[in-house]
């Protein structure tokens, strides 16, 4: 039987729905239902300009180096060297701290929405206070539970997934469906615009938030070397697993465009609330608390897989003498408990940004904004150190290559992911027309301070780290040139 497994490979379709699990969040839906029957020409185009590309490029470079630690720091660090490296890893960590109290808001709106009576749900869900009080004690909870370790936490993401997104979504689409075929009124205008009017650029910002839907697929990169016949069967799951993603994503927002007002949308409170129009619309009013419950557990599964993914990269690359031995310090189970600690300082801090902020609806877009950019500017790095390595380690063996010979291929994917990711950036500065996001100075200082803020850091600490840093443990292997000389 030990052999069996050894030698079993990951099913095109296998990998096609860890892709969908791994990607597909209902959070951000309501976003894009403002955008009516358009958003659809919004998820195609990031689906072509960056899901596919990401998909792609992330296969090649996970393929290059699949027995080698440190991830996108690996990446871009063979292409750029140790200083550019530093600065990719240690963006992916700061992106998914900045995530938490996104992400842990819509959790606490679907708390909220547990309750029975719907006025006094959608009350408690734009309370401020409640939802700074929800956010912090899930995510220090999840930060103590990791701390104890973490082995069960997988069974409890896969169930989550299913639960709390899969499920949802299949039944939302159902719903809508159900809704129209039974002659419920559409607030979605069907005979609307396919392609939006690109010449307002306010009107893109929403929707450059977008890529962040698709985020994440640089994960399953990993799994590219578990597949029989990469070449082949790699991309047909990419290509399989973005259009089930597509789908679930046009159908979905379609599905609350349909049932909500565009000018009623909420970015926190719109999922719920649709879900809770259809079910009064069939008269099945008892399951509202049911679907919160799900999402919010799907939520909290999903918190509990991040509090400690992200931090465990930095983690790894620090003991290799990028970061002070208080960061390397573990716990008696080897969890890196000062690193969690930080990271739930940050998010704390943050957290109370909902004081100063207009709304919760409006400290959610900032906040999802400056993930953006951040995750944004390790994307550049990625695609840009994917071509970068054709020409500086051209020999190297490539198990998955994008293009069977040349780098004309290489150039036209990976430049696509890269222009389209440059774009996503600079409209994610532009403050959205159709939210209240308060003064404008403040969200051009918190989008403008914050990035540079945290681009510094890394560059700092590279300047000043010390040779005793270094872990003698350390699992990094050395970079090509180091190895040449």
């Amino acid at each position: 039987m030990s052999n069996i497994k050894q030698t079993a490979k990951l099913g095109v379709f296998t990998l096609a729905i860890m892709n969908v699990t791994a990607v597909v969040s209902l959070r951000g839906l309501p976003a894009e239902a403002t955008y009516g029957l358009s958003s659809a020409f919004y998820y195609l185009f990031a689906a072509l300009v960056f899901l596919i590309p990401t998909s792609l490029v992330a296969a090649e470079l996970a393929a290059m180096f699949q027995n080698k630690q440190g991830g996108v720091f690996r990446w871009v660090g063979e292409a750029y060297g140790k200083r550019v490296g530093f600065l990719a890893i240690f963006l992916q960590w700061c992106e998914s701290t900045i995530w938490f109290p996104t992400v842990l808001t819509f959790g606490a709106v679907s708390i909220a929405f547990i309750g029975t009576d719907h006025s006094h749900d959608l009350l408690l869900s734009s309370n401020k206070f409640y939802t700074l009080i929800v956010v912090l004690v899930i995510y220090w909870g999840a930060t103590f539970i990791s701390l104890k370790g973490m082995d069960w936490v997988g069974k409890v993401a896969k169930i989550g997934g299913l639960v709390g997104t899969i499920i949802p979504a299949a039944l939302l689409i159902i719903l809508g469906v159900i809704y129209l075929a039974s002659g419920g009124h559409s607030n979605l205008d069907f005979h609307s615009n396919f392609v939006p009017d690109l010449s307002k650029f306010d009107n893109l910002v929403l929707a450059s938030s977008i890529f962040l839907f698709y985020a994440g697929m640089e994960m399953s990169g990993v799994h590219v070397s578990e597949v029989d016949k990469p070449a082949v069967n790699y991309p047909k799951a990419v290509f399989i697993g973005a259009l089930v993603t597509v789908t679930i994503f046009v159908l979905g927002t379609f599905a609350l465009g349909i049932i909500i007002p565009k000018d009623q949308i909420n970015l926190t409170q719109s999922l719920l609330v649709g879900f809770d129009n259809y079910f009064e619309y069939l008269k099945m009013s008892w399951l509202s608390p049911v679907i919160a419950l799900a999402l919010a557990f799907g939520v909290l599964a999903g918190v509990l897989t991040w509090v400690a993914g992200p931090s465990k990269g930095v983690f790894i690359v620090g003991k290799a003498g990028y970061l002070p031995p208080f960061f390397q310090k573990t716990n008696k189970i080897g969890v890196q408990q000062n690193i969690l600690y930080v990271q739930g300082i940050i998010v704390t801090l943050l957290s109370l940004l909902f004081v100063v902020m207009p709304s919760v609806q409006s400290f959610y877009q900032i906040l999802s904004q400056l993930t953006v950019l951040l995750y944004l500017i390790m994307y550049l790095l990625m695609f840009s150190a994917a071509i970068a390595l054709r020409y500086k380690m051209k020999d190297t063996d490539r198990p998955f290559r994008i293009g069977k010979k040349g780098n004309s291929l290489i150039w036209f994917i990976a430049g696509l992911g890269f222009l389209g990711s440059l774009l996503a950036f600079v409209l994610s500065f532009i403050p959205p027309s159709q939210i209240d996001t308060g003064s404008n100075t403040v969200w051009f200082s918190v989008l403008i301070i914050g990035a540079i803020v945290v681009v510094a850091i890394p560059f700092i600490i590279f300047a000043n780290r010390k040779k005793s840093w270094e872990d003698p443990n350390s699992t990094i292997e050395p970079f090509h040139w180091e190895e040449n000389k």
